[in-house]
């Protein structure tokens, strides 16, 4: 895989294609979260795992990219009834399937494992990363893993970067690398907050 080429002076986050802190979301619209620009940034997220430089991430990135593929699918298939997410997952469900909104549940819960994981890993600046994935990883994601899955996500833990490898990685002004990512990281919390709570409302249950 090629390497992530960071500009200079700038951070990782300049290599994105999109970015949450760009996703519109409609306020007067119960919170709609725009499907195009959520799924773009979602994606961009997954270049992440590049940097943390271990084939024992690539089934969390396939994971992430496969639920990304589901949700494009759908909004490919009725472009109008899935501007938003919201609507997309309701439209969907009208139909009695539910491929979409089921990877948008997966997708939900690998967005929250990895804002977790980097949100709690900015704060503590003696944890080293491995323990930040492991925490984050048992509050989301691993109640979901069956046996056969648990020890694949164990493995990807284990074989973190060393925490200031992996800082260095995201940009050569390690206060504007974190800054940028926290306000990043900021977007990716109230995004998955929204789409949680709308997950388990009723009328996004098949």
């Amino acid at each position: 895989m090629a390497a992530v080429q960071i500009p200079e002076g700038g951070t990782i986050l300049d290599t994105f294609k999109a970015s949450f802190t760009k996703v519109p979301i409609d306020a007067e619209n119960g919170n709609a979260i725009s499907t195009t620009e959520f799924l773009d940034a979602a994606e961009s997220l997954t270049t992440m795992f590049d940097l943390l430089g271990s084939v024992a991430f690539s089934p969390v990135k396939k994971d992430m990219m496969g639920n990304v593929e589901k949700i494009r699918k759908r909004q490919l298939a009725a472009p109008l009834e899935s501007q938003n997410i919201q609507d997309l997952v309701r439209n969907e469900l009208k139909t009695k399937s539910h491929t979409a909104t089921e990877g948008l549940l997966w997708l939900v819960r690998g967005l929250e494992f990895t804002c977790i994981a980097l949100s709690q890993n900015l704060a503590k600046h003696d944890q080293e990363l491995a323990d930040s994935f492991r925490d984050a990883y048992g509050v989301t994601l691993k109640p979901h893993h069956s046996f056969l899955v648990k020890p694949v996500f164990s493995a990807a833990m284990s074989a973190c970067p060393y925490r200031n490898d992996f800082y260095s990685k995201l940009g050569s002004d390690e206060e504007k690398v974190k800054e940028e990512l926290r306000q990043y990281l900021e977007a990716l919390d109230k995004i998955v907050a929204i789409l949680k709570a709308f997950l388990e409302s009723k009328e996004a249950k098949w």
